[in-house]
Protein backbone atom coordinates (compact mmCIF):
# COMPACT_ATOMS: atom_id res chain seq x y z
CA UNK A 1 0.00 0.00 0.00
CA UNK A 2 1.35 3.42 -1.03
CA UNK A 3 2.31 6.21 1.98
CA UNK A 4 1.67 9.14 -1.01
CA UNK A 5 -0.64 11.86 -0.58
CA UNK A 6 -1.44 12.17 -3.86
CA UNK A 7 -2.02 9.93 -6.88
CA UNK A 8 1.54 9.43 -9.28
CA UNK A 9 0.73 11.46 -12.35
CA UNK A 10 1.70 9.17 -15.63
CA UNK A 11 1.14 10.39 -18.86
CA UNK A 12 0.50 7.97 -21.90
CA UNK A 13 1.40 9.07 -25.10
CA UNK A 14 -0.22 7.41 -28.17
CA UNK A 15 -0.16 8.04 -31.67
CA UNK A 16 -3.51 8.35 -34.11
CA UNK A 17 -1.90 5.94 -36.85
CA UNK A 18 -4.90 3.80 -35.98
CA UNK A 19 -6.98 3.42 -33.53
CA UNK A 20 -5.09 0.50 -31.58
CA UNK A 21 -2.37 2.92 -29.94
CA UNK A 22 -5.09 4.89 -28.48
CA UNK A 23 -6.84 1.91 -27.54
CA UNK A 24 -3.63 0.59 -25.92
CA UNK A 25 -3.14 3.67 -24.05
CA UNK A 26 -6.64 3.64 -22.57
CA UNK A 27 -6.78 0.26 -21.57
CA UNK A 28 -3.92 0.89 -19.51
CA UNK A 29 -5.44 4.00 -17.73
CA UNK A 30 -8.08 2.62 -17.13
CA UNK A 31 -5.99 0.02 -14.91
CA UNK A 32 -3.73 2.04 -13.50
CA UNK A 33 -6.40 4.09 -12.13
CA UNK A 34 -8.14 1.25 -10.95
CA UNK A 35 -6.67 1.43 -7.15
CA UNK A 36 -6.58 5.40 -7.73
CA UNK A 37 -3.23 5.34 -6.87
CA UNK A 38 -2.68 6.89 -10.22
CA UNK A 39 -3.82 10.24 -12.22
CA UNK A 40 -2.93 9.12 -15.78
CA UNK A 41 -3.92 11.09 -18.72
CA UNK A 42 -3.75 9.74 -22.54
CA UNK A 43 -2.69 12.28 -25.30
CA UNK A 44 -2.18 12.19 -29.10
CA UNK A 45 1.37 12.74 -29.80
CA UNK A 46 0.34 13.20 -33.76
CA UNK A 47 -2.45 15.62 -32.70
CA UNK A 48 -2.16 19.37 -34.51
CA UNK A 49 -2.66 20.85 -30.76
CA UNK A 50 0.52 19.42 -30.24
CA UNK A 51 2.86 19.49 -33.36
CA UNK A 52 1.65 20.65 -36.91
CA UNK A 53 4.86 18.38 -38.07
CA UNK A 54 3.85 15.76 -36.32
CA UNK A 55 0.14 16.31 -37.72
CA UNK A 56 1.89 16.50 -41.26
CA UNK A 57 3.69 13.03 -40.71
CA UNK A 58 0.46 11.56 -39.81
CA UNK A 59 -1.14 12.13 -43.18
CA UNK A 60 1.56 11.30 -45.29
CA UNK A 61 1.45 8.28 -43.22
CA UNK A 62 -1.94 7.36 -43.90
CA UNK A 63 -1.75 8.60 -47.70
CA UNK A 64 1.65 6.20 -48.23
CA UNK A 65 -0.14 3.11 -46.79
CA UNK A 66 -3.35 3.65 -48.35
CA UNK A 67 -2.43 4.84 -52.13
CA UNK A 68 1.31 3.40 -52.27
CA UNK A 69 1.60 0.49 -50.21
CA UNK A 70 4.81 -0.72 -52.02
CA UNK A 71 6.57 1.96 -51.45
CA UNK A 72 5.73 2.06 -47.70
CA UNK A 73 6.68 -1.76 -47.85
CA UNK A 74 10.02 -1.05 -48.77
CA UNK A 75 10.82 1.99 -46.04
CA UNK A 76 9.63 -0.39 -43.49
CA UNK A 77 11.93 -3.03 -44.66
CA UNK A 78 14.55 -0.62 -45.13
CA UNK A 79 14.36 1.01 -41.25
CA UNK A 80 14.38 -2.64 -40.11
CA UNK A 81 18.27 -3.20 -41.27
CA UNK A 82 21.03 -2.18 -38.78
CA UNK A 83 22.69 1.08 -40.32
CA UNK A 84 19.77 2.96 -41.64
CA UNK A 85 17.70 2.06 -39.18
CA UNK A 86 19.34 3.71 -36.78
CA UNK A 87 19.85 6.66 -38.84
CA UNK A 88 15.83 6.58 -39.21
CA UNK A 89 15.99 6.05 -35.38
CA UNK A 90 18.24 9.14 -34.97
CA UNK A 91 16.06 11.26 -37.95
CA UNK A 92 12.79 10.66 -36.26
CA UNK A 93 13.68 11.58 -32.60
CA UNK A 94 15.24 14.62 -33.71
CA UNK A 95 11.99 15.76 -35.37
CA UNK A 96 9.91 15.08 -32.80
CA UNK A 97 11.94 16.02 -29.57
CA UNK A 98 10.67 19.28 -29.25
CA UNK A 99 7.43 18.16 -29.45
CA UNK A 100 7.67 15.64 -26.59
CA UNK A 101 9.72 18.23 -24.20
CA UNK A 102 6.75 20.86 -24.32
CA UNK A 103 4.60 17.74 -23.18
CA UNK A 104 6.19 16.51 -20.54
CA UNK A 105 6.81 20.49 -19.21
CA UNK A 106 3.22 20.95 -19.30
CA UNK A 107 2.07 17.80 -17.51
CA UNK A 108 5.02 17.54 -15.62
CA UNK A 109 4.43 13.38 -15.11
CA UNK A 110 6.54 10.91 -13.24
CA UNK A 111 6.56 8.25 -15.44
CA UNK A 112 5.80 8.51 -19.60
CA UNK A 113 4.40 5.31 -20.91
CA UNK A 114 4.28 5.02 -24.95
CA UNK A 115 2.53 3.01 -27.07
CA UNK A 116 4.25 4.00 -30.78
CA UNK A 117 7.19 4.51 -31.14
CA UNK A 118 7.52 7.82 -32.51
CA UNK A 119 7.13 9.33 -29.05
CA UNK A 120 8.95 7.01 -27.67
CA UNK A 121 12.12 7.59 -29.66
CA UNK A 122 11.55 11.34 -29.41
CA UNK A 123 11.14 10.74 -25.45
CA UNK A 124 14.67 8.35 -25.51
CA UNK A 125 16.39 11.28 -26.78
CA UNK A 126 15.52 13.85 -24.48
CA UNK A 127 16.92 11.23 -21.69
CA UNK A 128 19.87 10.27 -23.57
CA UNK A 129 20.63 14.65 -23.96
CA UNK A 130 20.12 14.65 -20.33
CA UNK A 131 16.71 17.22 -21.01
CA UNK A 132 14.51 15.51 -18.98
CA UNK A 133 15.02 12.04 -16.62
CA UNK A 134 11.51 10.57 -16.27
CA UNK A 135 10.98 6.92 -16.39
CA UNK A 136 10.27 6.17 -19.97
CA UNK A 137 8.15 2.54 -20.67
CA UNK A 138 7.79 1.45 -23.63
CA UNK A 139 3.86 -0.66 -24.88
CA UNK A 140 4.92 -2.61 -28.11
CA UNK A 141 1.51 -3.07 -29.54
CA UNK A 142 2.60 -5.27 -32.35
CA UNK A 143 3.30 -9.12 -32.50
CA UNK A 144 6.55 -8.09 -34.08
CA UNK A 145 9.54 -5.77 -33.19
CA UNK A 146 10.54 -3.21 -35.17
CA UNK A 147 14.09 -1.02 -34.30
CA UNK A 148 12.02 2.39 -33.95
CA UNK A 149 11.49 0.73 -30.45
CA UNK A 150 15.17 0.02 -29.56
CA UNK A 151 15.96 2.44 -27.28
CA UNK A 152 18.31 2.14 -24.43
CA UNK A 153 16.91 5.04 -22.45
CA UNK A 154 13.69 3.05 -22.05
CA UNK A 155 13.17 1.53 -18.22
CA UNK A 156 10.40 -0.90 -19.02
CA UNK A 157 9.02 -2.49 -21.95
CA UNK A 158 5.92 -4.85 -22.15
CA UNK A 159 5.62 -7.23 -25.31
CA UNK A 160 3.29 -9.04 -26.92
CA UNK A 161 4.76 -12.60 -26.06
CA UNK A 162 8.19 -14.25 -25.09
CA UNK A 163 9.38 -14.35 -28.80
CA UNK A 164 9.00 -10.95 -29.01
CA UNK A 165 10.60 -10.60 -25.17
CA UNK A 166 13.87 -12.80 -26.87
CA UNK A 167 14.13 -10.24 -29.88
CA UNK A 168 14.50 -7.21 -27.85
CA UNK A 169 17.26 -8.63 -25.66
CA UNK A 170 18.97 -9.62 -28.73
CA UNK A 171 18.98 -5.94 -29.46
CA UNK A 172 20.85 -5.39 -26.35
CA UNK A 173 18.13 -4.00 -24.19
CA UNK A 174 18.41 -5.72 -20.28
CA UNK A 175 15.67 -8.97 -20.34
CA UNK A 176 15.30 -8.04 -16.86
CA UNK A 177 13.45 -4.64 -18.14
CA UNK A 178 11.53 -6.70 -20.57
CA UNK A 179 7.75 -8.28 -19.46
CA UNK A 180 6.00 -10.31 -22.09
CA UNK A 181 2.53 -9.49 -20.74
CA UNK A 182 0.34 -9.27 -23.81
CA UNK A 183 -1.29 -6.35 -25.60
CA UNK A 184 -3.29 -4.49 -23.36
CA UNK A 185 -6.73 -4.14 -24.16
CA UNK A 186 -10.32 -3.37 -22.57
CA UNK A 187 -11.50 -5.13 -19.52
CA UNK A 188 -15.02 -5.81 -21.43
CA UNK A 189 -13.46 -8.23 -23.63
CA UNK A 190 -14.68 -11.55 -21.68
CA UNK A 191 -16.57 -14.01 -23.57
CA UNK A 192 -18.33 -14.78 -20.01
CA UNK A 193 -19.68 -11.23 -19.94
CA UNK A 194 -21.78 -11.59 -23.04
CA UNK A 195 -25.09 -13.23 -23.97
CA UNK A 196 -24.68 -14.31 -27.99
CA UNK A 197 -28.19 -15.21 -28.43
CA UNK A 198 -29.60 -12.08 -27.14
CA UNK A 199 -26.97 -9.90 -28.68
CA UNK A 200 -27.92 -11.74 -32.26
CA UNK A 201 -31.74 -10.85 -31.09
CA UNK A 202 -30.95 -7.54 -30.51
CA UNK A 203 -29.19 -6.95 -34.01
CA UNK A 204 -32.58 -8.35 -35.56
CA UNK A 205 -31.21 -11.83 -36.35
CA UNK A 206 -32.01 -15.48 -35.96
CA UNK A 207 -29.97 -18.04 -33.69
CA UNK A 208 -30.39 -20.65 -36.03
CA UNK A 209 -27.71 -18.69 -38.75
CA UNK A 210 -24.22 -18.28 -37.67
CA UNK A 211 -22.33 -14.99 -37.29
CA UNK A 212 -19.71 -13.07 -40.09
CA UNK A 213 -18.23 -9.76 -38.61
CA UNK A 214 -16.36 -7.75 -41.04
CA UNK A 215 -14.01 -4.75 -39.35
CA UNK A 216 -11.34 -2.66 -41.30
CA UNK A 217 -9.93 -1.44 -38.57
CA UNK A 218 -10.81 2.14 -36.71
CA UNK A 219 -10.47 3.88 -39.33
CA UNK A 220 -12.43 2.04 -41.82
CA UNK A 221 -9.28 0.83 -43.89
CA UNK A 222 -9.47 -1.57 -47.15
CA UNK A 223 -11.94 -2.29 -50.18
CA UNK A 224 -14.44 -3.71 -47.46
CA UNK A 225 -17.57 -3.62 -50.02
CA UNK A 226 -15.37 -5.93 -52.29
CA UNK A 227 -15.53 -8.34 -49.41
CA UNK A 228 -19.02 -8.32 -48.78
CA UNK A 229 -20.44 -8.55 -52.07
CA UNK A 230 -18.06 -11.65 -52.47
CA UNK A 231 -18.86 -12.90 -49.66
CA UNK A 232 -22.86 -12.49 -49.76
CA UNK A 233 -22.56 -14.35 -53.64
CA UNK A 234 -21.80 -17.76 -51.23
CA UNK A 235 -24.47 -20.68 -51.47
CA UNK A 236 -24.58 -20.49 -47.26
CA UNK A 237 -27.29 -18.98 -44.89
CA UNK A 238 -25.28 -16.59 -42.20
CA UNK A 239 -25.90 -13.13 -40.89
CA UNK A 240 -23.44 -9.98 -41.82
CA UNK A 241 -22.31 -7.63 -39.59
CA UNK A 242 -19.90 -4.78 -40.98
CA UNK A 243 -18.22 -2.08 -38.90
CA UNK A 244 -16.84 0.50 -41.27
CA UNK A 245 -15.17 2.75 -38.17
CA UNK A 246 -15.02 6.07 -38.60
CA UNK A 247 -15.16 5.74 -42.18
CA UNK A 248 -18.11 7.53 -43.08
CA UNK A 249 -18.26 7.59 -46.76
CA UNK A 250 -17.91 3.79 -46.70
CA UNK A 251 -20.76 3.34 -43.96
CA UNK A 252 -22.70 5.40 -46.73
CA UNK A 253 -21.51 3.51 -49.71
CA UNK A 254 -22.64 0.25 -47.76
CA UNK A 255 -25.89 1.23 -46.42
CA UNK A 256 -26.87 2.56 -50.30
CA UNK A 257 -26.30 -0.56 -51.90
CA UNK A 258 -27.67 -3.11 -48.66
CA UNK A 259 -30.55 -3.99 -50.35
CA UNK A 260 -28.54 -5.52 -53.06
CA UNK A 261 -27.59 -8.30 -50.54
CA UNK A 262 -28.79 -11.71 -50.24
CA UNK A 263 -28.49 -12.40 -46.95
CA UNK A 264 -29.25 -10.18 -43.91
CA UNK A 265 -26.70 -7.38 -42.95
CA UNK A 266 -26.51 -5.14 -40.24
CA UNK A 267 -23.90 -1.74 -40.91
CA UNK A 268 -22.77 -0.34 -38.20
CA UNK A 269 -19.94 3.06 -38.12
CA UNK A 270 -17.55 3.29 -35.27
CA UNK A 271 -19.23 1.62 -32.31
CA UNK A 272 -18.18 1.52 -28.69
CA UNK A 273 -20.18 -2.40 -28.56
CA UNK A 274 -16.94 -4.54 -30.26
CA UNK A 275 -17.23 -7.33 -27.36
CA UNK A 276 -20.85 -7.41 -27.77
CA UNK A 277 -20.35 -7.85 -31.91
CA UNK A 278 -18.06 -9.75 -31.88
CA UNK A 279 -19.66 -12.42 -29.29
CA UNK A 280 -22.37 -12.38 -31.46
CA UNK A 281 -19.60 -13.57 -34.29
CA UNK A 282 -18.49 -17.25 -35.46
CA UNK A 283 -16.09 -15.98 -37.81
CA UNK A 284 -13.98 -12.34 -38.02
CA UNK A 285 -13.15 -10.86 -41.21
CA UNK A 286 -10.53 -7.86 -40.67
CA UNK A 287 -7.03 -6.39 -41.15
CA UNK A 288 -4.77 -8.21 -39.17
CA UNK A 289 -4.43 -4.92 -36.62
CA UNK A 290 -2.53 -6.09 -33.35
CA UNK A 291 -5.29 -4.84 -30.98
CA UNK A 292 -8.24 -6.20 -33.01
CA UNK A 293 -6.18 -9.43 -32.63
CA UNK A 294 -5.85 -9.38 -29.31
CA UNK A 295 -9.61 -8.56 -28.53
CA UNK A 296 -10.88 -11.45 -31.12
CA UNK A 297 -8.42 -13.73 -29.39
CA UNK A 298 -9.85 -13.09 -25.80
CA UNK A 299 -13.26 -13.39 -27.06
CA UNK A 300 -12.49 -17.00 -28.48
CA UNK A 301 -12.77 -15.96 -31.77
CA UNK A 302 -11.61 -17.59 -35.11
CA UNK A 303 -9.98 -14.39 -37.65
CA UNK A 304 -9.65 -14.47 -41.34
CA UNK A 305 -7.08 -11.69 -42.16
CA UNK A 306 -6.98 -10.00 -45.32
CA UNK A 307 -5.46 -6.60 -47.14
CA UNK A 308 -2.57 -6.33 -44.56
CA UNK A 309 -0.84 -2.95 -44.56
CA UNK A 310 2.99 -3.92 -45.60
CA UNK A 311 4.94 -4.44 -42.78
CA UNK A 312 4.14 -4.78 -39.42
CA UNK A 313 0.19 -5.90 -40.50
CA UNK A 314 1.84 -8.70 -42.84
CA UNK A 315 3.82 -10.04 -39.18
CA UNK A 316 1.07 -10.10 -37.64
CA UNK A 317 -0.86 -12.37 -39.82
CA UNK A 318 2.02 -14.65 -40.40
CA UNK A 319 2.20 -14.66 -36.65
CA UNK A 320 -1.48 -15.81 -35.90
CA UNK A 321 -1.72 -18.13 -38.81
CA UNK A 322 1.11 -19.95 -37.81
CA UNK A 323 -0.33 -20.96 -34.70
CA UNK A 324 -3.96 -21.58 -35.91
CA UNK A 325 -5.77 -19.14 -34.24
CA UNK A 326 -6.14 -17.23 -37.94
CA UNK A 327 -5.79 -17.92 -41.61
CA UNK A 328 -3.98 -15.22 -43.81
CA UNK A 329 -5.41 -14.67 -47.64
CA UNK A 330 -3.07 -12.92 -49.37
CA UNK A 331 -4.52 -13.13 -52.74
CA UNK A 332 -8.00 -10.95 -51.91
CA UNK A 333 -9.96 -13.19 -55.42
CA UNK A 334 -9.59 -16.16 -52.80
CA UNK A 335 -11.37 -14.52 -49.60
CA UNK A 336 -15.17 -16.01 -50.60
CA UNK A 337 -13.88 -19.69 -51.28
CA UNK A 338 -12.22 -19.45 -47.89
CA UNK A 339 -14.92 -18.20 -46.09
CA UNK A 340 -16.72 -20.74 -47.84
CA UNK A 341 -14.09 -23.69 -46.86
CA UNK A 342 -14.39 -22.30 -42.89
CA UNK A 343 -17.92 -22.16 -42.42
CA UNK A 344 -18.53 -25.51 -44.28
CA UNK A 345 -16.00 -27.45 -41.81
CA UNK A 346 -17.16 -26.74 -38.29
CA UNK A 347 -14.31 -28.13 -36.50
CA UNK A 348 -11.81 -26.18 -37.92
CA UNK A 349 -13.47 -23.37 -36.84
CA UNK A 350 -13.54 -25.33 -32.86
CA UNK A 351 -9.78 -25.58 -33.49
CA UNK A 352 -8.95 -22.20 -34.28
CA UNK A 353 -11.58 -21.00 -31.28
CA UNK A 354 -9.45 -22.85 -28.85
CA UNK A 355 -6.03 -21.75 -30.59
CA UNK A 356 -7.05 -18.36 -29.98
CA UNK A 357 -7.97 -19.10 -26.33
CA UNK A 358 -4.33 -20.44 -25.44
CA UNK A 359 -3.22 -17.15 -27.05
CA UNK A 360 -5.38 -14.64 -25.63
CA UNK A 361 -4.19 -12.81 -22.54
CA UNK A 362 -7.44 -10.80 -21.28
CA UNK A 363 -5.38 -8.93 -18.53
CA UNK A 364 -2.23 -7.72 -19.76
CA UNK A 365 -3.50 -3.91 -19.12
CA UNK A 366 -4.02 -4.84 -15.46
CA UNK A 367 -0.63 -7.09 -15.38
CA UNK A 368 1.45 -3.92 -17.04
CA UNK A 369 -0.38 -1.60 -14.55
CA UNK A 370 0.62 -3.81 -11.36
CA UNK A 371 4.15 -4.04 -12.76
CA UNK A 372 4.54 -0.39 -13.45
CA UNK A 373 3.65 0.20 -9.78
CA UNK A 374 6.22 -2.69 -8.50
CA UNK A 375 8.82 -1.58 -11.04
CA UNK A 376 8.93 2.47 -10.12
CA UNK A 377 6.66 3.59 -7.42
CA UNK A 378 6.30 0.71 -4.57
CA UNK A 379 8.35 0.77 -1.56
CA UNK A 380 12.11 -0.08 -2.37
CA UNK A 381 11.40 -0.18 -6.45
CA UNK A 382 14.30 0.02 -8.56
CA UNK A 383 14.63 -0.53 -12.38
CA UNK A 384 17.48 -3.13 -13.42
CA UNK A 385 19.52 -1.76 -16.19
Amino acid sequence: MSTRNKPVKILLVSASLGAGHTQAAQAIKTALESNHLAAAEVVDFMAGGNSYLNTLVKESYLKMIDIFPDMYDLMYRLSQMPLPGSKVQNLMAITMKRSMLDLTLKHRPEAIICTHPFPCGAAAYLKRTRQITTPLIGVITDFSLHRLWCYSETDLYFVATAKLKQELTLQGINQARIHATGIPIDAKFQPAATDQAAIRQTLGFTNTHPVILIMGGGLGLGDLKQAVFAIDALPLPFNLVVVTGRNATLRRSLLAKAHELTHPVKVIGYSRHIPELMAAADLLITKPGALTISEALSMRLPMLFCQAIPGQEEENAAYLSQRGAALWVQNNHNLASTVYELMTEPERLHYMREMAGLLARPAAAQTIATTIWQKLFSSGAAVSR
